[in-house]
């Protein structure tokens, strides 16, 4: 895909890519998931990096997909070559030894999944059945220093609000929640949404992500554009961006770097960028603060 950095919105310096992922030759890294929803594609860290150092990108947030499930190793590999520029949201065992935990953080693992397919229908009972990992993973985040990263689809992001909110650490939602955007803002569960990052803990984060997912409108998505600039409206410090390169099934429609201008042209202020892409991933993520 041939795509140009629009020269109106560059980077600014370390600014942070919060969410894509790498896959490996399946010979070396298997896939464990029996039921894959997408077809993985091999997608080693080089290539990823050629795109991301066009943007200008310095600080990076590996996410562990879900065709390898809890094998975390193809990532980790990725992630050693990266030290200290990187982090990881790795998916694990909520009783995992507190040995592998220990491993992970020095490994600069810094959150756990918590993924359910965002094209997974209404389902009753479902919400119910994942709080005890959420309950549980909580406090292994609270030992550790980690935040919890909920992919869902957003009619389960609307159920789990309640137990959200009550989270005493933070937590990342992947692709503005997965509200649909064709029903825009004002939706009853992106309003609930809106109201927690206002009034709530302030643990709460909102990853810029995924716009194909949420909205059917390649390749500009301008029904995404209110969604984000309603969450920056109310949460401008708790607003982080990913490419979720390499995209999976969408990769025919919109690349890592037309997502960027997009986001950037969304945006409007470079105030807002600079706190999108460099202040707040640096806080939730613990990466050194410049100067």
């Amino acid at each position: 895909m041939n795509e140009t950095i629009d020269p109106d919105i560059p980077a600014p310096a370390y600014a942070c890519d919060s969410h894509f992922h790498v896959f490996g030759d399946p010979a070396r890294f298997p896939y464990r998931d029996p039921k894959l929803r997408y077809k993985p594609p091999i997608a080693p860290l080089a290539d990823y990096l050629t795109r991301a150092r066009r943007i200008g990108i310095e600080r990076f947030v590996f996410v562990q997909p879900s065709a390898y499930l809890r094998d975390n190793s193809c990532q980790l590999e990725a992630m050693a070559q990266m030290g200290a520029a990187c982090r990881g949201i790795v998916d694990i065992d909520e009783d995992a030894p507190d040995a592998l935990f220990e491993s992970l953080h020095r490994q600069n693992v810094r959150g756990i999944r918590i993924n359910v397919s965002p094209i997974h229908p209404p389902e009753d009972g479902l919400a119910e059945r994942l709080l005890p990992r959420i309950n549980l993973l909580e406090k292994r985040c609270q030992a550790f220093g980690w935040h919890l990263d909920f992919l869902l689809p957003g009619w389960l992001t609307e159920r789990l609000l309640p137990r959200i909110a009550d989270l005493e650490v933070d937590c990342t939602l992947a692709h503005l929640g997965m509200f649909a955007a064709a029903l825009g803002p004002e939706q009853p569960g992106f309003v609930k949404l809106l109201r927690l990052l206002e009034s709530g803990s302030g643990r709460h984060w909102v990853k810029l992500t995924g716009f194909y997912r949420v909205s059917r409108e390649p390749p500009h998505y301008n029904n995404v554009a209110p969604m984000m600039q309603a969450l920056a409206a109310v949460a401008p410090d708790r607003l982080i961006w990913g490419s979720d390169d390499p995209h999976l099934s969408f990769a025919h429609e919109t690349g890592t770097i037309t997502l960027y201008n997009l986001m950037c042209r969304w945006a409007a202020s470079p105030a807002l960028l600079q706190k999108i892409l460099v202040d707040n991933p640096a806080r939730l993520y613990g990466f050194d603060t410049p100067g």
